[in-house]
């Protein structure tokens, strides 16, 4: 049986590139290496493999501005064309692409590849460029609707909150790209966020923590008051660390799930003060950048 996976070990990593090179480099003569460039760490990567783990199909989300992804190095071994592996990719791509917020992705297609993409819903822009002098590509692109489990409205409350009480969130360009009640992404303008190393400044990373940690808490706060639960509190951040783990350049968002969450608002009932603990990370492609723990205490309204 086959399966779709995101390669993570050395191993993983290394079949995955040589399939790469071998159907898209190899025929025309390029050497190993070439397959690879220096978006690699940066971007989201999808592989199917059979069931003794030799990989079948790959392919490669990255971003281009905040809501722009593309679709690059897709390849599929010629032993196994025809079977769908390439949508498979595909659609786990772009599945990713809604969680994060992206609403376009482009690519660039050869020419012998138009028709699987155009029955994909990408729709032909025009001549592209041409590759090891004979390899024609058209640029191709498709609008990503938002994921169908997304609480919109929900979202865009807190969004609202966000940016009118906390000015820094609104300049960071902070949004929130999922929540489910089970996980809740965030994103902000990396570019704006830039260091002089041109990667995310880690003032930034932590307030992206921070308030992604907040808004989990409030949004599981409204998810009671929704339930019929009388729940109303103030959010503080009572106590937090956090880890940088490595520079965050590219596709950069952070994450809170609920299996990273402890505590209740049971006490909110009593009229005392209820704690939240959590961890939040922030990804730098599907790599963890910085690892944020934080204690949230909810005081009632009341106090």
């Amino acid at each position: 049986m086959n399966t779709l996976k995101a390669p993570k070990t050395a191993e993983e990593f290394s079949q995955y590139y040589q399939l790469r090179w071998k159907i898209l480099r190899q025929p025309w003569h390029q050497p190993l290496g070439s397959e690879q460039d220096d978006q690699e760490q940066y971007a989201i990567h999808r592989m199917v493999v059979d069931e003794h783990d030799n990989v079948l199909a790959v392919g490669r989300l990255e971003k281009v501005t905040e809501q722009q992804g593309q679709i690059r190095f897709m390849a599929v071994d010629d032993n196994m064309q025809g079977q769908g592996l390439g949508q498979q990719i595909v659609n786990a791509l772009e599945q990713r692409a809604s969680i994060l917020g992206i609403t376009e992705i482009c690519l660039n297609a050869r020419e012998q590849a138009l028709g699987f993409y155009q029955k994909l819903g990408y729709k032909k822009q025009g001549y592209s460029h041409t590759l090891f002098g004979d390899v024609k590509h058209y640029s191709m692109t498709k609008n990503i609707p938002v994921h169908a489990q997304h609480k919109v409205s929900e979202s865009q409350a807190l969004q609202s909150i966000w940016h009118k009480t906390i000015p820094l969130s609104k300049a960071m360009n902070l949004q929130i790209s999922y929540y489910d009640t089970t996980q809740l992404v965030t994103r902000c303008d990396t570019y704006f966020n830039q260091n002089l190393h041109h990667t995310m400044f880690a003032g930034s990373i932590y307030t992206l923590a921070t308030l992604t940690g907040w808004g989990w808490v409030y949004l599981m706060l409204q998810e009671q008051q929704a339930k019929g639960v009388e729940l109303d509190g103030d959010i503080v951040l009572a106590d937090a660390n956090i880890r940088y783990h490595s520079p965050i350049k590219g596709l950069a968002y952070a994450q809170v799930v609920q299996a990273g969450v402890s505590g209740n608002f049971d006490n909110l009932l009593q009229g005392k003060n209820a704690r939240i603990k959590l961890t939040a990370h922030v990804y730098c492609g599907e790599n963890i950048a910085a690892t944020f723990n934080g204690s949230y205490f909810i005081l009632p309204s009341s106090q």
